[in-house]
């Protein structure tokens, strides 16, 4: 497939997968990752952490863009879904900060520093352009 192909199949599936997500909006109405897999790229999963990579690849790639998509991993009614406007947006985001708090916490216990430290290391960083400005290393 050449590059140009496999970009253009991206672009589509992306288009298909927002297509479908329009379609399940609210938690409890998240579609399973496994369906959506299928709905989006017509085949069965075979593999479910190798073989749906791409699909979470795509829901990164739209999350970057700023779509609001979450996630649940309930037993029943858990996969994918767009967040409403409102509460359920505002507790997807906390969800977030929660978790970015706790990796720069963990970042900071490593370091064995403070985490108003740390913060205050990477403010400053971030104002001077210093070499860990946009890096991922604590990721």
């Amino acid at each position: 497939m050449t590059q140009e192909k496999e970009a253009m199949s991206k672009e589509e599936a992306t288009s298909r997968l927002l297509m479908i997500l329009s379609r399940h909006v609210g938690k409890e109405h998240a579609v399973d990752m496994e369906r959506l897999y299928e709905r989006v790229f017509g085949e069965k999963v075979a593999q479910k952490i190798n073989h749906t990579r791409k699909l979470r690849t795509l829901v990164t790639v739209l999350r970057n863009q700023g779509i609001p998509i979450g996630s649940t991993s309930a037993q029943t009614g858990g996969g994918y879904y767009l967040v409403r406007a409102g509460s359920e947006l505002n507790d997807y985001c906390n969800r977030l900060r929660r978790r970015a708090l706790n990796a720069l916490v963990m970042e900071a216990r490593l370091r064995k520093i403070a985490l108003p430290e740390l913060l205050g290391q990477m403010r400053l960083n971030l104002t001077e352009g210093g070499a860990d400005a946009g890096s991922d290393d604590a990721a």
